[in-house]
């Protein structure tokens, strides 16, 4: 299994804590990296990392220790990915100095109607706005509100090109129930963005393997239906 950014940074989390996380599903004897119930880790099924493009996840306070947050599947795909805790004052200088690389063609996923006016959209061609760099997808993995937050206090973030993704289909995403039924999980934002792009196969790869997610994640919840032959993982590992 790859560790990466994701992973380091719960580790460093949880390194850092006063008191033990306790949310809901807190109880559950987890997997330190897929924080799926260990019983159901699907750590060995990690899919090969591509190497063609490039992420970064911004996280807010409250999501970083979340059991069911999806920016890890993201990284799991992403052989150059990069996390960070967000902090309104000290933004980590590595974090900035990712942003002013110029080998990264840095990229916001943002809903448009929030944006500011310094932010501009990145034109319909995709592909070639990227030219010869590599594309830097920035994900706020945060609540809605959160992330509104987040962007509104970081300055590094009000002259990046934007992408905003309106999708057209209901979210997938049922481990935690979002206050707007169309709101989306990071990766499946990801996975459109990805499209977008041009890069079909770790989109595709990025939703099955956040299926498989899913159905183990919810393999621990006592309350809902549950097929313990776990249908899609072997699904997944048949193909």
């Amino acid at each position: 299994m790859r560790v990466h950014a994701v992973h380091k940074l719960v580790e460093y989390r949880l390194k850092q804590s006063t008191k033990p996380f306790s949310a809901r599903g807190s109880k559950v004897d987890r997997c330190p990296h897929c924080r799926i119930a260990q019983q159901y880790c699907i750590c060995a099924h990690q899919p090969k990392a591509h190497a063609d493009f490039a992420c970064l996840l911004i996280y807010s306070d409250n999501e970083v220790l979340k059991p069911s947050n999806t920016g890890r599947l993201i990284a799991d795909i992403c052989d150059d990915s990069h996390a960070y805790q967000w902090n309104r004052t000290e933004p980590d200088h590595k974090m900035l100095s990712l942003l002013q690389d110029t080998r990264y063609q840095p990229i916001l996923i943002f809903p448009e109607n929030y944006l500011f006016d310094s932010n501009e959209l990145v034109p319909d061609d995709r592909q070639s706005f990227v030219q010869n760099k590599i594309p830097l997808f920035i994900f706020l993995d945060a609540s809605w509100r959160e992330a509104r937050r987040i962007y509104r206090k970081s300055e590094y973030l009000h002259h990046l090109p934007v992408v905003s993704i309106q999708p057209e289909k209901i979210s997938e995403y049922v481990m935690r129930k979002s206050e707007h039924e169309q709101h989306l999980a990071t990766c499946e934002v990801a996975a459109l963005v990805f499209q977008e792009f041009g890069l079909n196969t770790p989109s595709d790869e990025l939703q099955s393997w956040f299926a498989v997610f899913r159905e183990s994640y919810m393999l621990s919840k006592t309350r809902e239906k549950r097929d313990f032959s776990r249908p899609v993982l072997n699904q997944y590992l048949s193909k």
